[in-house]
């Protein structure tokens, strides 16, 4: 019996998307690849399903532009949905940790930024993939 991989969902804007150019719509994807995530995601799906699941999703015309710009740069994932599967974890850029103490996530929320804010790198092209 061969047994199912379990999934990982991934964000697609900000994670897989650089995302420099912050939303133009949901079926316009301008901007390159994070640096490193194509071959990271390729690693991953030896063991795991790779599923998108983005807001893009909800949206008009957004799960096409996903998928065609995935091929583009010849990212391979196993779908892109507007559903959250059941999955061992999610790979998203505007998401905090819970480690079972409640009583911080207010300030975790208030002083939350995510990487590409944190990280000034990407301004130089440094972290992002032409």
């Amino acid at each position: 019996m061969v047994r199912k991989k379990p999934t990982v969902i991934f964000d697609f804007d900000g994670v897989i998307n650089s995302y420099v150019s912050g939303w133009t719509g949901a079926d316009n994807t301008p901007d390159p690849p994070v640096e490193g995530i194509r071959e990271a995601i390729a690693q991953i799906r030896h063991y795991y399903r790779v599923v998108v699941v983005s807001s893009r999703c909800y949206q008009p015309g957004g799960i096409e532009a996903i998928r065609a710009w995935l091929d583009k740069y010849d990212i391979a994932v196993d779908d892109v949905t507007d559903e959250k599967p059941p999955a061992k974890v999610l790979v998203d850029d505007r998401a905090i940790l819970f480690d079972g103490n409640a009583t911080v996530l207010l300030d975790k929320i208030n002083t939350f930024q995510p990487w590409t804010k944190r990280n000034k790198s990407n301004e130089t092209g440094r972290r992002i993939k032409p």
